[in-house]
């Protein structure tokens, strides 16, 4: 069985804390591989490594910086199948969807090639009598990401990206479910140019994540996951002086309203709520048809769509829809959160409870599901389920709809379908969302802008990826100078006071 390791000052490094995590196939549950847990001193070994490599990185210029960056662009593309397969085998999503996570991290990396001009400063020439003053964006030192399961390879490039490009060093602990495409990131960013030590991949689990918090040298933390746990780290992080941006749970909502398109409401409702088994936070998990009638029309449309989903191993190629969820306890938590939805009076209308596959009878698979009849008051309305179950809650009215949208504690992504532009424009305005889709299901912006979410989807208040990346990993340091002619002939100098 494989063992894998750290990537520690560009090595493979065996753990020496003596704790494992076993890393599963969820299309057969069979373990393929065991992973260290770091413990403190790994750690630290780490981030000493990382903090001597920095200073010279980021003295770099970022031009020069930017050429690395372009390199490991091309060994993206180079190694995609290769990176693609790695991701599958460990995640279970289907080898088009790995390629997406791939590709969708890929951009931000593409869009930090253009570090030279936003890591430009301002200018102000003769503030005052003989005086300029010029602001620099300077690097952190170095920084740190916590990682989820879902995107093993976007949410790494997300975080990590910037970091780099910025001149800081990196220290990512990604989620120990699917580790094997964050190490050959990290090797492949080596092969690009990058020194030894500004990447580094350290594996484990909360005394990893907790060696990451209190550790003084460690000056920001990214992280993605759980509501629970970005409450954790945010509070513990900012306690410990650190710059924090953490990203939680969420219940995405999507309105389809009278005019909707209900062909084209259907199709996205499969894509966003059973793509990808549901693992995604920017996943449609309720749809709210306006209307009795409205949600008959798109019910008619919707149920023989999910009925005709397949559902398979990553190895059956473009045959499948999606494949299994990454764990057996994902499976038991899903399973129970539609148990709960059925004795709670919900209308379970695709039953996915007796879906078995042949020869992957140990599998994580979990049969698509759809609900209807939902009400807010359930706990399938109320939690986040991370899998293939899509609840459908009727409203009568759209400022019922818009209601359902607002009041949820989640406020990540949201969407309305709909023909009329006024109704959509009042939408977008008024919902407290951080992100919305007007007849686009998943609205995940492109790379040159900023993803984050609203209310209990996020902690901190600048957002991943986009302008803000570039702000989140740098510090502003603003001079003022003054050059008296009078100096280069032993004039005196004296501070003017400035009116």
């Amino acid at each position: 069985m494989q063992e894998l390791t750290h990537y520690i000052n560009g090595a493979h490094v065996k753990g020496t804390s003596g704790r494992f995590a076993n890393i599963y196939n969820p299309a057969t549950g069979e373990v393929q591989a065991t992973v260290p847990m770091a413990n403190a001193a790994e750690m630290d070994q780490a981030v000493a490594i990382a903090s001597k490599a920095q200073p010279a990185w980021a003295s770099v210029n970022p031009q020069r910086r930017a050429r690395v960056l372009m390199k490991f662009v091309d060994l993206l593309n180079r190694d995609m199948e290769k990176l693609a397969e790695a991701l599958s085998r460990e995640h279970g999503k289907t080898i088009p969807d790995a390629k997406g996570d791939v590709i969708r991290g890929l951009e931000v990396v593409e869009y930090c090639i253009g570090a030279p001009q936003l890591l430009k400063g301002e200018y102000t020439d003769s503030a005052g009598p003989g005086i300029d003053m010029y602001s620099m964006r300077q690097a952190l030192g170095v920084t740190a990401g916590i990682t989820p399961f879902n995107f093993p390879a976007m949410i790494p490039m997300w975080m990590f990206a910037p970091a780099i490009a910025c001149g800081n060093a990196f220290i990512l602990k990604p989620s120990e479910r699917d580790p094997s495409v964050p190490l050959m990131l990290a090797e492949l960013f080596e092969e690009a140019g990058l020194p030894k030590g500004i990447l580094q991949v350290v594996n484990g689990d909360k005394e990893a994540v907790d060696a990451i918090l209190h550790h003084d040298i460690i000056q920001s933390i990214g992280f993605v996951g759980s509501t629970p746990i970005a409450e954790y780290i945010y509070a513990t992080g900012c306690a410990e002086g650190k710059r924090v941006q953490c990203f939680g749970g969420a219940k995405n909502h999507m309105i389809i309203m009278p005019d909707a398109d209900m062909d084209q409401a259907a199709d996205a409702l499969l894509g966003a709520g059973y793509g990808a088994a549901g693992e995604r936070c920017m996943a449609i998990s309720v749809a709210v048809p306006v209307g009795d009638e409205t949600a008959d029309r798109l019910l008619a449309k919707l149920i023989p769509r999910v009925e005709a989903l397949k559902v398979g191993p990553y190895t059956a190629g473009n045959d499948v829809d999606y494949g299994p969820v990454v764990s057996a306890a994902a499976k038991a938590n899903i399973e129970r959160l539609v148990q709960t939805g059925i004795d709670q009076g919900a209308d379970l209308v695709v039953d996915g409870r007796n879906f078995n596959l042949q020869g992957y009878e140990d599998g994580f698979f979990v049969g698509a599901h759809l609900f209807d009849n939902v009400t807010k008051d359930m706990d399938i309305y109320k939690y986040e389920i991370f899998g293939p179950v899509l609840s459908t809650v009727r409203a009568k009215t759209y400022e019922e709809a818009l209601g359902l949208a607002m009041d949820h504690e989640y406020g990540n992504g949201t969407a309305i379908f709909t023909r009329d532009g006024d109704t959509a424009r009042d939408f977008a305005n008024r919902v407290n969302v951080g992100m919305i889709g007007i007849n686009v299901p998943i609205p995940v912006p492109l790379a040159y802008h900023t993803f984050g979410g609203w209310k209990k989807s996020v902690f901190g208040d600048l957002n991943q990826h986009g302008p803000d990346a570039f702000k989140f990993y740098t510090r502003t340091k603003t001079v003022t100078a003054r050059w008296p002619s009078g100096m280069k002939d032993g004039g005196e100098f004296s501070i003017p006071i400035m009116e």
